[in-house]
């Protein structure tokens, strides 16, 4: 296993699309959604490890979750999460986790994930993902995996390849075009059928001088405050600087900031079993239905005259009784109890916020 490869997973998202299971003092990459009996970071964890040595795999996550990170996963060692005081977007997270890989190996390659994707087949993601971390071993490139779209999703945004200016390329990269964000359901159809769009996974590769010298022309910003620290990065003071610099960064993500503006961005095409779990629509489409197409997630249920609804209660004594109901989202968590179509599940969110207005943040 090469010992200059480097994995940051991105956890410290509070997966606000899947209130009220995923809470703020539990989000979903803490929480095994299928029974499998591994967590969304367990699973992420286990599956980065298989190509890059573990003392490398970093989590960076909010300070508030340092604890179950450690619960879930009692193999790594503290310096191993990067602690964020606030939530500031992926773009000051990953310059964050640069920034210190740079102290520890200055010519290390990284590969960034979230912590909440399904990858049904592990062996071939691992084979793209070190293709891609070999291949910025020796380019300064930034590369992004862009999984072959399959249907029109409005839930993910899209990068558009541009085969005609990648001839000097090989390897199966190509140059991008340009990043889209999530569509309309009529633009979904026509990126799908024209076959030069893929799906943006959220998942980078790069080598840490290529992505902070692209952080530092691209996104000032965050360079200038968080590289103000380059000297206690790796030591006692870095803590104590990300405490006091780190809300000081804008709240940009890293397509924004960098991957849409920069001139070396490359796409690697790939296949294998990926989802996004960032709605209840996607835990729908990857859970065990009955044959009317009722998923019931480690709950008890009987459908009658139901079909194509989803149901989780964290309770396990309750039972659920469906009649004559049809394609809805039927969720319970502690103190809060959704029930919406799941043709509504985009509006997720906004029905979170508007408990708290109402009733008080110990609803989120």
């Amino acid at each position: 296993m090469n010992s200059k490869f480097y994995c940051v997973i991105m956890g410290g998202g509070i997966g606000s699309r899947f209130w009220p299971v995923s809470r703020e003092n539990k989000p979903k990459q803490f929480l095994d959604f299928f029974g499998t009996g591994e967590s969304l970071l367990q699973q992420t964890f286990r599956r980065m490890s298989q190509f890059v040595p573990k003392e490398n795999i970093l989590i960076v996550t909010n300070e508030v979750y340092i604890e179950e990170t450690l619960r879930q996963l009692p193999e790594l060692l503290p310096d191993q999460i990067l602690a964020e005081p606030i939530r500031r977007n992926t773009a000051p997270c990953i310059a964050y986790a640069a920034y210190h890989i740079r102290s520890k190996c200055p010519d290390a390659s990284i590969f960034v994930t979230p912590s909440d994707h399904i990858i049904l087949q592990e062996a071939r993601f691992a084979e793209f993902a070190t293709k891609a971390l070999e291949y910025v071993a020796e380019h300064d490139s930034l590369v992004t995996l862009g999984i072959m779209a399959s249907r029109p999703e409005t839930g993910y945004g899209y990068i558009q390849m541009d085969p005609e200016k990648s001839g000097d390329l090989s390897g199966g990269f190509l140059r991008v075009k340009v990043f889209t964000e999530k569509p309309d359901r009529e633009m979904a159809e026509l990126f799908v059928k024209s076959g030069d769009f893929l799906w943006n996974s959220g998942m980078f590769a790069w080598n840490v001088s290529a992505i902070l010298a692209a952080i530092e022309e691209h996104a000032g910003e965050v360079a200038e405050v968080l590289g103000a620290g380059a000297e206690v990065y790796g030591t006692s003071g870095e803590s104590a600087f990300i405490r006091e610099a780190f809300p000081c960064c804008p709240s940009i993500s890293i397509d924004y900031a960098v991957m849409e503006k920069a001139q070396n961005v490359l796409v690697l095409p790939s296949d294998f079993g990926w989802a996004d779990l960032g709605t209840w629509g996607a835990v729908y489409e990857h859970a065990e239905k009955d044959e009317a197409g009722n998923a019931a997630l480690g709950t008890r249920c009987i459908f009658q005259e139901a079909s194509g609804n989803v149901v989780s209660l964290s309770d396990p004594s309750r039972i659920v009784v469906m009649r004559s109901v049809s394609d809805c989202i039927v969720a319970e968590h502690d103190n809060v109890l959704l029930i919406c179509k799941r043709s509504e599940e985009q509006r997720v969110k906004g029905m979170m916020a508007e408990a708290e207005l109402q009733f008080g943040k110990e609803y989120i």
